[in-house]
């Protein structure tokens, strides 16, 4: 099969700063791949320009088969994000932001499903401003499937939270793999990495 992900020479400047200077790397379709590195690295930056929240200055982006700097709508459809921290309306309840959110894409999973696997049924009518930390990052999670997308993209998804919920997160990220979703996995932890990915990319300063 061909890579759902393939990264050439991306390169994103700020102001005289490359915070990515020449990235380069392909993930192939099933695999956890792993990209690693210390904080301001440019792990972050990579992903927001693969998922189009910041334009590259240089490179070819191609995400699910898709040139991702020329089609991003094709490419969201298509990608489930769970980025660094989820910032949600603090009176929405995890059953309506399932609801709102899967009303963006062409296809869907209901609300319902999502809530049984990632253990939100008993906090589905809770306000978002009562979750802990690790309910919210399963929640973020559960946001990233809702459109069943082929390809997630998680940015150091357990920074902050608690060792119970860290392992808890560990699990449904291997449960990903198990059913068959490729993810591209940014942490600073190396034992994350270890237990995790496929394949891992070191990254630092911008470059692999």
């Amino acid at each position: 099969m061909p890579p759902k992900v393939v990264v050439r020479d991306l390169v994103k400047r700020y102001g005289g700063i490359d915070a990515v200077g020449g990235v380069s790397f392909a993930i192939n379709a099933g695999e956890i791949f792993g990209l690693l590195g210390p904080n301001g690295a440019g792990k972050t930056t990579t992903v927001e320009c693969l998922i189009g929240l910041r334009d590259a200055d240089g490179g070819h982006l191609e995400v699910c088969g898709f040139d991702a700097r020329k089609n991003p709508a094709e490419v969201k459809q298509r990608i489930g994000v769970a980025l660094q921290s989820t910032s949600l309306q603090e009176q929405i309840t995890p059953r309506e932001a399932l609801r709102v959110f899967g009303s963006f894409y062409r296809q869907r999973t209901d609300a319902e499903s999502l809530l049984k696997r990632f253990a939100l049924t008993e906090k589905a009518d809770a306000r978002f401003a009562t979750l802990s930390g690790g309910q919210r990052q399963r929640l973020a999670l559960a946001l990233a499937f809702v459109n069943r997308p082929e390809l997630v993209l998680l940015d150091e998804p357990t920074t902050g939270l608690d060792p119970q919920s860290r392992r808890e997160l560990h699990h449904d990220i291997e449960r990903m793999k198990q059913d068959g979703c490729t993810v591209l996995l940014t942490t600073h932890y190396l034992e994350e990495a270890e237990r995790l990915c496929d394949r891992v990319a070191i990254i630092n300063q911008g470059r692999i």
